[in-house]
């Protein structure tokens, strides 16, 4: 169902994403942002997964800006190497990729969601405030506590895990009273949830998260 494509960044960096087609008409755009973990099999299956429910979905391999094609897995040297990655390309250059591919989706001209994971849901909270689209999703980003200054203008869902290890539920707090009107939903389930590769993998949580952000991109896409 996916392919490689190319992109350039404002920057002149040029990259590939993994793209999916709906087997229909398309019904909008979602921009899928990776874990620390490159865009591996999970990132590729969520991807397609989008694809299948009627979205052309785009997944921006951000670390080819430090070594094409990465693809980490989720034992303790993915997660080192991952953080490492993740640490030298930083925000800055990853919401020109981000951009990048948001361009390119707004030009067959689709209205465009972004939808991130972990280190993803950073970047799509960024999104939400700097990018011009129509709708962003963030799981269990591990850095939104610290870019409450960074005010979303797009539509936004969050979803978190209630025994996260990695974000403590003071800090999913401290998110839901900065942004009271945005969506914010809890989960059963800890950091990962939604990656059926991982041993925090939550089917019921995953499944009821996928259902809702599917009914929130019907809304703002269509």
């Amino acid at each position: 169902m996916g392919e490689w494509v190319h992109l350039t960044a404002a920057d002149g960096h040029g990259f590939e994403a993994y793209r999916s087609t709906p087997p229909q008409e398309s019904l909008g755009a979602i921009v899928v942002v990776q874990e620390i973990f490159g865009v591996n099999s999970h990132i590729r299956s969520v991807t397609d997964r989008f694809a299948a429910a009627g979205y052309t979905a785009l997944a921006p391999a951000y670390f080819d800006r430090i070594e094409p094609r990465v693809e980490l897995g989720y034992d303790p040297e993915g997660v080192a190497r991952g953080r490492s990655l993740k640490a030298e390309v930083g925000y800055e250059q990853a919401m020109l990729d981000t951009g990048a591919a948001v361009a390119r989706l707004i030009s067959e001209t689709h209205k465009v969601a972004v939808v991130g994971y972990c280190w993803g849901g950073d970047l799509a909270w960024l999104a939400a405030s700097e990018l011009p689209i129509a709708a962003a999703v963030a799981y269990y980003g591990g850095g939104i506590a610290n870019l409450l200054d960074r005010k979303p203008h797009a539509p936004l869902m969050l979803h978190f895990g209630e025994t996260d290890q990695a974000i403590p539920l003071e800090s999913v707090g401290k998110i839901a009273e900065a942004v009271p009107k945005v969506p914010l939903h809890l989960y059963p389930a800890g950091h990962g949830f939604n990656c059926d590769q991982r041993a925090s993998y939550h089917q019921a949580s995953a499944d009821l998260a996928f259902e809702r952000s599917l009914e929130f991109l019907r809304r703002h896409l269509h």
